[in-house]
């Protein structure tokens, strides 16, 4: 694949952006490709000359597309067009489509009981850890939420951890409805005071204590 430096998105829809702040014009005959299909883009970058533009949002990097010559584009279109059409790729589709599914259910599981394995609770609240870890793999699990457990960087012991303190931070605290100082440091703090009162909450539930029905985590899983 020809390497090419990476752009940020210009002052217009004919330029980019160097990292060093430099305009360029895009050349005559060029054209941008936008995002959302790999196979394509994977092509046009490996046929030759070619921009890559992207744009950090935050602590995310998001696609704006490639530039490349039309006729690039247009031919590997054309056949990729003829490629997908033909029944082997279809047939491929459904298989590839059939193994990320599995796959996909194999983590569901895997994380689930990992969350239960956190959790740790006495036997007496084992149906509700049960629960409990049911309803954070279905909200922390799906492809593409963005959520701790997709962070393939940390062991999923740590994923189930960071995912339960996570939820239960939105379901059994008010941080949802918090005015928070928009001061440096100010919600990592907020977020650090809430994980202790968590912990110490699930501490309960692991020593196989009576829980009131006011019990803000029992409360939350009554909730369909």
């Amino acid at each position: 694949m020809t390497e090419s430096p990476t752009y940020l998105p210009g002052p217009d829809d004919r330029s980019v952006r160097t990292p060093s702040g430099s305009v360029l014009r895009v050349p005559d005959g060029w054209e941008l490709l936008p995002p959302g299909d790999p196979g394509w883009t994977r092509r046009v970058k490996a046929a030759g000359a070619h921009w890559v533009v992207q744009e950090k949002r935050g602590r995310k990097v998001f696609s704006r597309g490639v530039w490349a010559p039309a006729e690039t584009i247009a031919r590997i279109s054309e056949e990729l067009q003829a490629e997908r059409a033909t029944e082997a790729y279809t047939k491929k589709k459904a298989a590839d489509s059939r193994r990320r599914d599995q796959k996909q259910a194999e983590y569901v599981d895997d994380f689930t009981q990992a969350v239960v394995r956190f959790l740790d609770f006495h036997p007496r609240h084992t149906e509700l850890a049960q629960q409990m870890a049911t309803r954070i793999a279905a909200h922390a699990t799906p492809v593409g939420s963005g959520t701790v457990a997709r962070t393939a960087r940390i062991p999923i012991e740590r994923r189930a951890e960071a995912a339960v303190i996570a939820w239960m931070r939105h379901q059994t605290t008010a941080y949802d409805n918090m005015k928070i100082a928009r001061v440096k440091g100010a919600r990592r703090e907020v977020r650090r005071m809430l994980a202790v009162r968590s912990r110490e909450l699930l501490s309960q539930y692991r020593l196989g204590q009576s829980i009131s029905e006011t019990c803000p985590l029992a409360a939350s899983l009554l909730v369909p």
